[in-house]
């Protein structure tokens, strides 16, 4: 059966397993074809292919439920599940999403882009059906790198304790993002040789039946034979916890996976199988290089060479150089990220500096903790995380780091909109929730110049302090200066670019530059417009924008959503919505997936949408 006639997984229930293994190659040049024009997360999905299609050929889906955690590894289930012919559009602005989605299909039933709470999901799922006395299965599918976070522990722990049938797979390929790291990746590569150890329990254990045995020996032997399984199975951490273990299977043989998933399906208990899959399998490039290929933009299929036009550095990668150019001056410096240190720019300081250089997994809450602890022992700790990210570390961020005003440095990747990967990753939040925490200052540079300035002010002042800045490429403004001496900025204090006579506009990092065409674009048409870089969120400097508004009105740019946001704080200071103050951010709702120039065009933050709403503001 050709993978274009397939409209849902009922279509491949009666198949062979040598016509699955047909479908799976099939599914795979699909996903390499289609990713290597749109972008997305290829390596994950070419390696639950196999997997994919076990599942839904043994459960009964839409009415069993799969809950897929993260969702990188869902473009089979997609392909699968009647999306075959709207797959070329995936992550395009109007097109599939690249994650799970709930309104796009009855077979995806839990919104996911944040690792690790598929468990816990799932085993609300199953509590439910319990009470509503309904009948069918709930699959977990988790990745071994999301094992590094606190709540799949969470779940883990209250599924044993609760006892409701669940099954929970888990799709070990030894890989997140980057490698992983931890006691839980050494503990999974002791399971996969778990093998070994079962041959040594059955060779025990058939001489021990061989044995006489009278009714004494029979309970010696039996309490023998209990500590035997815990001495020689390392599987037995999870069923202490309340799972059968099944384990480790090959998540590339269809045919044993669907016996192993039929065994579980059968028991009514909560079931744990460890599944061994290679990400990136069947495109040898990906195997290869799994973490270049976990999210690449296009890439020749052919040649596995990713398609990348000339460009200014990333922020991410200024960010990153900068601390390794600090850390040589300052040997107090540490570095933390949570599973993202290529995404975050941290490889070369983890290269330099390996023994200072801490990846704690995904465990975003533990990271900001433990930069506390490291602060209070007298260390300089600079947390990398992607803004969408460090949500997940609110209460820490709060409690442990600013309570104590602790020097804890948050470099803040990925701030305002990221583009393809959508509403469960872009950064529009940060501000909100963060400029009102006591003795925290919050920053946001124009440009990668500016963000050198400001890592070294925030190295360089006491307390904790925070640093947004954009997905992509700086401005291509020289750094090399910067970097050799870099200027401690006046902490609290805007830059005035130019003064207008109509119109002022504070623009907050990535807002200041089209703030400053835009200008140029209204001076075009008699319009004088002043720009004036904010900087800080805060401290806020009331004086200079008081200043601003004794001139003309003023136009609050920023790239975040407005409730909550920096163009709130400068409305209310200055007396509310009667003021001269108009505000531009994002609107309170979960912004679709896209491009970011797409994005920013259809909600006025870029050159056309700033001029136009200066036009209107001064009629």
């Amino acid at each position: 059966m050709e993978l274009r006639s397939i409209k849902s997984p009922e279509d491949i229930r009666n198949l062979s397993v040598s016509e699955l293994e047909s479908l799976a190659q099939e599914i795979r040049s699909t996903i390499i074809g289609t990713v290597s024009k749109t972008g997305g997360h290829l390596a994950a999905s070419l390696g639950t292919v196999e997997l994919t299609l076990a599942l839904h050929s043994v459960f009964d889906t839409p009415r069993d439920k799969i809950v897929w955690d993260v969702g990188h590894q869902t473009y089979a289930h997609k392909l699968i599940t009647g999306r075959y012919d709207s797959f070329h559009t995936l992550r395009q602005l109007g097109g599939i999403s690249g994650f799970p989605k709930r309104a796009e299909s009855p077979y995806d039933v839990y919104d996911t882009g944040h690792a690790a709470g598929s468990i816990s999901y799932a085993l609300g799922l199953a509590k439910a059906r319990d009470l509503s006395s309904e009948d069918y299965s709930v699959v977990a599918v988790i990745g071994d790198g999301a094992l590094t976070s606190g709540i799949a522990y969470e779940g883990l722990n209250n599924a044993g304790e609760l006892r409701t049938p669940l099954i929970v797979v888990l799709n070990d390929n030894s890989m997140s993002i980057s490698e992983n790291v931890g006691g839980m990746s050494k503990y999974l590569t002791m399971l996969r040789l778990a093998p070994v150890y079962r041959s040594a329990k059955a060779a025990v254990e058939k001489m021990l039946d061989q044995m006489p045995s009278g009714s004494s020996t029979i309970s010696l032997l039996r309490r023998f034979k209990g500590s035997l399984k815990h001495f020689l199975l390392p599987e037995a951490w999870f069923e202490a916890l309340g799972f059968r273990y099944y384990g480790p299977v090959d998540g590339h043989d269809i045919g044993g996976l669907k016996r192993v998933l039929k065994e579980a399906k059968a028991l009514r208990e909560p079931v744990f199988i460890h599944v061994v899959t290679q990400k990136g399998k069947g495109y040898s490039f990906a195997m290869k290089h799994p973490e270049k290929f976990h999210g690449p933009g296009p890439f020749n299929a052919q040649t596995g060479e990713l398609k990348q036009e000339a460009a200014p550095p990333s922020y991410s990668r200024v960010l990153g150089e900068s601390l390794v150019q600090f850390a040589e001056r300052n040997p107090k410096i540490v570095a933390i990220t949570a599973a993202m240190a290529d995404g975050t720019g941290l490889k070369p300081f983890k290269e330099k500096f390996p023994e200072r250089f801490y990846d704690v997994g995904i465990a975003e809450s533990h990271a900001v903790t433990f930069a506390a602890g490291l602060a209070q022992g007298g260390l300089v700790p600079v947390v990398c995380i992607y803004s969408t990210f460090l949500q997940r570390a609110y209460d820490q961020i709060v409690e442990d780091v600013c309570l104590q005003n602790l020097k804890v440095i948050f470099a803040i990747d990925r701030a305002g909109i990221v583009g393809q990967d959508g509403e469960t990753h872009h950064g529009q939040f940060d501000i909100s929730y963060l400029r009102h925490i006591p003795g925290l200052a919050v920053m946001a540079p124009k440009d990668e110049r500016e963000l050198i300035n400001m890592l070294w002010t925030a190295l360089n002042i006491d307390g904790p302090s925070a640093i947004r800045y954009p997905r992509g490429s700086g401005v291509g403004v020289p750094i090399a200066d910067a970097m050799a001496e870099p200027e401690t900025l006046d902490v609290g204090k805007p830059e005035v670019i130019t003064c207008g006579e109509d119109v002022n506009i504070l623009a907050l990092g990535s807002m200041v530059y089209p703030a400053v065409e835009a200008s140029t674009k209204l001076a075009g048409e008699g319009i004088s417009a002043g720009v004036v870089n904010a900087r800080f969120v805060v401290p806020f400097d009331t004086d200079a924008v008081a200043g601003l508004l004794e001139k003309a009105p003023v136009l609050v740019l920023e790239e975040n959503v407005e409730d909550g946001g920096f163009g709130e704080l400068v409305v209310n200071t200055f007396g509310g919505a009667g003021s001269r103050i108009h505000k531009m951010a994002l609107p309170k709702k979960f912004i679709q997936h896209g491009s970011q120039g797409q994005l920013r065009s259809i909600y006025g933050l870029d050159v056309p949408g700033i001029v136009a709403q200066v036009k209107i503001l001064l009629t």
